[in-house]
């Protein structure tokens, strides 16, 4: 019996160096050099200093920006708290929000914008009519609420807003959004889709270029 305690024990630290210590430092390693820009989290740098991750959301808000998906990650894109809603799609409060008010009449610190009340804020903000059909991309929060891409049809409403804050015509716009649409991986895998990180500091660049803000 000993001697079978004496394995039991030699190969639990077998297993824990080998999968615990060799195994991922090796793939790191490997990681490293196959890999470089991937393995180091896909960062973005302007002028020596880092702006973000190619694989990140940030919460762009200004008129002259593409906005990215909503989120429920922390207060909003908030990389140490990355999660979903966690609500399903047949959810009250997922559908339709929850607007309460504390009895001072401020706003309950608990109330949540439902679907209904982000469709509604992207037609106001982008210019489109009540009840103008919106992607779901633009009024769903991704399972991660760090999702960086949105679709083709979220950028291109968004095309006018943008133009028009940065004093851009919409073609010269839209030639930036077409030319960082990304395909399916593999020709197979996952849809079409633009990285807002990316296409927005194309945006920043094109204006450098042209003068404008």
């Amino acid at each position: 019996m000993l001697r079978q305690f004496k394995v039991a024990i030699l190969s639990v630290i077998a297993f824990t160096l080998l999968f615990g210590l060799v195994f991922p430092l090796g793939f790191t390693a490997l990681a490293r050099v196959l890999f470089p820009r991937q393995a180091a989290g896909s960062l973005i740098t302007r002028e020596g200093r880092v702006i973000g991750s190619r694989l990140i959301a940030q919460g762009f808000t200004g008129a002259g920006y593409f906005h990215p998906r909503p989120s429920a990650a922390g207060a909003g894109y908030d990389a140490g708290y990355s999660g979903g809603t966690n609500l399903g799609p047949s959810s009250d409060k997922l559908i339709n929000g929850i607007h309460n008010k504390l009895p001072n009449g401020q706003d309950d610190p608990g109330n949540f914008n439902g679907i209904g009340d982000l469709a509604a804020a992207y037609r106001r903000e982008n210019g489109l009519p009540p009840g103008a059909t919106v992607p779901a991309d633009a009024v769903t929060r991704s399972a991660s609420g760090l999702d960086p891409d949105i679709s083709p049809a979220n950028a291109e409403l968004q095309i006018p807003r943008v133009a028009t804050a940065r004093g851009l015509s919409p073609g010269a716009v839209r030639g930036l959004v077409h030319a960082h649409i990304k395909g399916r991986q593999l020709g197979l895998l996952g849809e079409p889709r633009v990285n807002v990180l990316e296409l927005n500091l194309a945006l920043d660049d094109a204006g450098r270029v042209s003068g404008r803000p």
